[in-house]
């Protein structure tokens, strides 16, 4: 890689999408990979796709891809040259950072002392401060007892912001709009925190109302030499969580991004900074920005960056550590066309975006495409497991200009469908059709005020698609054998009938709450559909892999079919639909009883018990709190009663469906 310090294999020192995505450069450059595991990562992508790969510990982060000094004894015994972390897990702990070059290996991304300083947001702030950059209002001192932190509150003013002040990515932040709410926010967010980044410290800011999140690829080299690649938009989140990113950036105009890259620059110069960083900005409606925090380390949405510049940003960390200057000037870093990239999630947007856990039976994507990229970290046939970030993968399109590049991610991500675990791809779909985000006016707030009215919005599916899933049921319907005649009629399994109306009865639920009543009639690759007064006749091919071909009046499509059991996808066009089949006779206005035996929603750790037998509870009472796929929640009781048996304790490890607690219900 250069003349001096080389870099001939690379130990990387994180799981999933990441690990895979440094692969990929480092095949192009020559570069061997070792890969680690933990135990319920042993056949992992990233483990399959490595040249070599090395055991660290137990599934739990703490046990492994939190184990620094494990990590380093691996990369000794694998005789690397270099160490990756990525993003996440050490990428940010300096500690870690130090003890890889002083075993004598090379740390991909900046110095240790760097990330200790801005790992610490109060002490980043106070440099921003230093430097002259705007920096938002608040409290970000030494003391951190429960009376300063409330009095500090006081001096602030609500609305107001806890946040780690150790870590970032929505872990350990919450809002407070009143004093009464300020000591539980501040003991929840440092119970988050604690377990997120192992520090529990927290910082307090002004709350800006409807505000943009806007950030700034920094990169620095051994020479002195600072530089931007522009900006990102990461405005649209759900619970402080990043969920479409994008650049340019649709809220900034000209003198903005100029003054905002300055201060980024300044911001990295502040710090000498050294390899791949990120300068975030919370911005108001108004343009007026001010700094947030400091990302050491490369970032989720860096495939944004790459695409409007056309450059591997993971090429530069390496060529950077290897002690290669920059390799472009400030004034050479291109900013073509717009890019965005949707992060597609293991959560169930229809129970509260619970994590989902399980193996994935079908993973369908869009076909090759310049303008398209999947980041993934998975396959078909891969276990999402509990233990770590429910994460799956990136999609990231490009357009000549935004409206383009909106029209190409809602094609994209109608082609994208993932069966085995539920996802959030609804969401992302909904998202993309939004005119707010067409509009390019989506503040961090937007999706957690009006996320009912996004998700479930979703348009009535034409014929065609009811056409499609339809058929798709009917393939799985069970065929009469023939006994000596295969032209009879009743060999078919069309629903064929001497007298009466024919056709396969079909019943669709869709996600809007629609149904849909169909009655079906398949001849080969002829398909009659009858949906109320309304009917349609289709050619229909199946060409393979979930991709079903379909010819109907001015129509001449490809879609794509996806069945995981009882449910259907079908994406045509730049629109998508999920139904699930009904049985025939199923009661429309069927409604189960609450049960008094609250269960687990999904694998993790109980955190906190907050109740004990004999104690009466109230419907919608915290019960218990627990911990998985890095997300904290509370369960609730579901009735009012008296609680009879408590059947786990703090610490306990639950899969999903467990029961949790007993509740006699109170008589009527």
């Amino acid at each position: 890689m250069s003349d001096g310090l080389k870099i001939r294999r690379l130990l990387i020192a994180n799981r999933g999408e990441i690990a895979c995505r440094v692969m990929r450069t480092c095949r192009r450059l020559g570069i061997e990979t070792t890969a680690v595991y933990s135990s319920a990562d042993a056949r992992a992508r990233h483990v399959r796709q490595a040249d070599t790969a090395v055991a660290i510990g137990g599934a739990a982060p703490a046990e492994s891809y939190l184990d620094g000094a494990r990590i380093v004894e691996a990369a000794l015994a694998a005789g690397v040259d270099a160490i990756h972390p990525g993003y996440g897990f050490l990428s940010e702990n300096a500690a870690f950072a130090r003890a890889c070059t002083e075993a004598g290996l090379v740390f991909v991304g900046p110095r240790a002392e760097t990330i200790r300083r801005m790992g610490s947001k109060s002490e980043a702030k106070a440099i921003m401060e230093d430097a002259g950059v705007p920096v938002v209002p608040g409290y970000h001192g030494a003391d951190q007892a429960d009376a300063t932190l409330a009095a500090q509150a006081e001096l602030v003013g609500y609305p107001l912001l806890i946040k780690a002040s150790a870590g970032g990515g929505g872990k350990g932040m919450r809002v407070v709009r009143e004093a009464t709410q300020f000591l539980d926010a501040l003991a929840a967010a440092r119970r988050e925190a604690q377990k997120a980044f192992g520090d529990d410290r927290v910082i307090l800011e002004r709350y800006i109302e409807r505000p943009r999140h806007v950030e700034v690829q920094v990169f620095g080299d051994r020479h002195g030499n600072v530089i931007h690649l522009w900006e990102r938009d990461c405005s649209t989140q759900r619970r402080y969580q990043k969920v479409i990113e994008e650049s340019p950036s649709p809220l900034l105009d000209d003198a903005t991004r100029r003054h905002m890259v300055e201060a980024a620059v300044e911001a990295a110069r502040a710090v000498d900074y050294l390899n791949a960083g990120t300068v975030e900005f919370i911005a108001s409606p108004e343009r007026e920005f001010w700094f947030m925090e400091m990302n050491t380390r490369l970032q989720v949405e860096h495939p944004v960056t790459e695409m409007v510049t056309g450059l591997d940003l993971v090429e530069w960390q390496l060529r950077i550590a290897a002690g290669e200057p920059l390799p472009l000037a400030q004034a050479e870093i291109p900013q073509r066309g717009h890019a965005i990239e949707a992060r597609i999630y293991a959560e169930n947007p229809g129970n509260n975006f619970m994590p989902s856990t399980g193996r994935i039976h079908r993973l369908r994507s869009p076909q090759r495409h310049p303008a398209i990229r999947l980041d993934a970290g998975v396959e078909e046939g891969d276990v999402v497991s509990h233990h770590y970030d429910p994460m799956l993968a990136k999609l990231v399109v490009h357009g000549l200009d935004r409206d383009e590049c909106i029209g190409r991610l809602r094609g994209a991500l109608a082609q994208t469908s993932i069966a085995g675990v539920a996802t959030n791809l609804p969401l992302l779909r909904a998202m993309a059709a939004h005119p707010l985000f067409a509009a390019g006016e989506v503040d961090t707030g937007f999706l957690d005020r009006a996320l009912e009215e996004v998700l479930w919005d979703v348009p009535q599916p034409p014929l065609p698609v009811l056409a499609a899933a339809g058929w798709r049921v009917s393939r799985d319907l069970p065929r009469p054998v023939p006994a000596d005649d295969p032209w009879s009629p009743w060999a078919a399994g069309d629903g064929w009938r001497q007298v009466g109306a024919g056709g396969v009865p079909i019943r669709l639920l869709d996600a809007a709450g629609r149904r849909h009543a169909l009655r079906l009639e398949v001849r080969g690759r002829n398909l009659r559909l009858h949906s109320g007064d309304h009917h349609l006749d289709a050619m229909l091919e199946d060409l393979g892999e979930g991709r079903l071909h379909i010819c109907c009046g001015g129509l001449d499509e490809e879609a794509l079919v996806v069945a995981d059991g009882e449910r259907i996808y079908v994406g045509l066009g730049d629109h998508g639909w999920d139904f699930v089949v009904e049985p025939l006779f199923a009661a429309d206005d069927a409604q189960g009883e609450q049960d008094p035996h609250p269960v687990a929603p999904m694998p993790g750790t109980i955190v906190a018990v907050k109740v004990r037998a004999g104690d009466r509870v109230s419907a919608g009472q915290p019960l218990l709190i627990m911990e998985g796929m890095k997300m904290e929640l509370t369960l609730a009781a579901p009735v009012a009663g008296t609680v009879e048996r408590v059947l786990c304790g703090e610490g306990d490890s639950v899969e999903a469906d467990t029961v949790l607690v007993d509740i006699r219900p109170e008589a009527d």
